[in-house]
């Protein structure tokens, strides 16, 4: 059986008096030990207000935190074993990057002798040798995250969270640097919260993902799962820029969304349903039969195509790798399904 690294128990977490609305309503998830779990949803739902609970920054108003199978409810965060890389990285600017990672060690009162070897360890783990006296003011953005990994992975924690660690950080150096957390978590063995609100970041990097809608959990389970087999309108609609398209299943597992049928992956009842249609799944085609359209706006992204198709459904958002073809404003289309990117809903 796999030991869990973090248990929520029924939590729940308001501000102010009794009759005050609940920010977190009743929640309940497990963080398998070793794992990467990203919590993910819309701002306001609820998702950096429960990565504090774990920190010991907030207190629930109900319920039960354990941390390794330890309670941790009513735990200040320095009796929990547990580090926070901040969003803003939260450095010390008249420290110089050694004295920024080993400020958590000097305040535990570890020998000098220690810390000088685990800061040592810990900045070469996330490639800063060398960089000892810089001050964080001559690092690049990524570099600084790199100082508030080290100073997080120094104390060794039982659980690493993350609030937002790449929003600071341009496109490129964000995928990298996502690479290098997920790489980092799985060679150290680590039990990492990351909260996030862009769904791409949550695919790349976790073995789980919670997706948070107004305090309550959506829906929970793989990477796959979620894209593929979202449970709810929310979720699908959530999941990869999709779009919801009403329509209906047959009975004989196809489904007609307009003048489009699809099979969908799982089996759907007869009946009303809301096909959730990501960008990617649309294929473009000058005639033929599909969904007939007008290609209303159209941007050059050098490896794909990104168009907006006034259709009978509306205006539908599509994106095409098909680089070859030179679309223009105003050219009729017909719109057809891959069959990748679609899910399906009960309506």
């Amino acid at each position: 059986m796999t030991q869990a690294g973090i248990e929520f128990h029924n939590v729940t977490k308001h501000y102010g008096g009794p009759g005050s609305p609940m920010v977190v309503k009743g929640i309940s998830f497990t963080v398998p030990k070793g794992t990467l779990t990203t919590i993910l949803g819309p701002s306001g739902c609820g998702k950096t207000t429960t990565l504090r609970m774990i920190a010991g920054l907030e207190q629930p108003s109900t319920g039960r935190i354990l941390i390794d199978g330890r309670e941790v409810t009513t735990l200040g965060p320095a009796e929990r074993n547990v580090s926070m890389v901040f969003q803003s990285y939260a450095l010390f600017p008249h420290m110089s990057v050694l004295q920024n990672v080993a400020y958590g060690l000097e305040v535990s009162g570890v020998p000098a002798g220690e810390i000088t070897t685990r800061c040592r360890t810990a900045m070469d783990t996330v490639g800063l040798r060398g960089y000892d006296d810089r001050l964080p003011s001559e690092l690049s953005g990524g570099q600084q995250q790199r100082v508030a990994l080290a100073r997080a992975l120094v104390l060794e924690p039982s659980v690493l969270l993350f609030d937002e660690p790449l929003s600071n950080l341009d496109a490129r150096l964000r995928r990298s640097m996502r690479e290098e957390i997920r790489s980092l978590q799985q060679r150290l063995g680590l039990t990492v919260a990351y909260v996030t609100h862009d769904q791409s970041e949550a695919l790349a990097v976790s073995d789980q993902i919670i997706v948070m809608d107004q305090g309550t959990i959506a829906q929970a389970g793989t990477p796959q799962d979620l894209y593929e087999r979202p449970g709810s309108e929310f979720v699908a609609g959530f999941m990869g820029e999709a779009m919801l398209f009403p329509g209906e299943s047959r009975g004989d597992g196809s489904v007609r969304v307009g003048p489009l049928r699809l099979q969908p992956r799982v089996a759907v009842p007869r009946g009303p349903i809301k096909a959730a249609i990501r960008p990617e799944a649309w294929t473009l085609a000058a005639g033929g039969e599909g969904l007939a359209g007008t290609i209303a706006k159209q941007a050059y992204l050098g490896s794909f195509h990104e168009l907006t198709v006034e259709t009978g459904l509306g205006p539908i958002f599509v994106v095409s790798p098909d680089t070859a073809h030179r679309w223009k404003v105003g050219d009729a289309v017909t719109l057809g399904l891959s069959g990748r990117g679609v899910s399906v809903v009960p309506g």
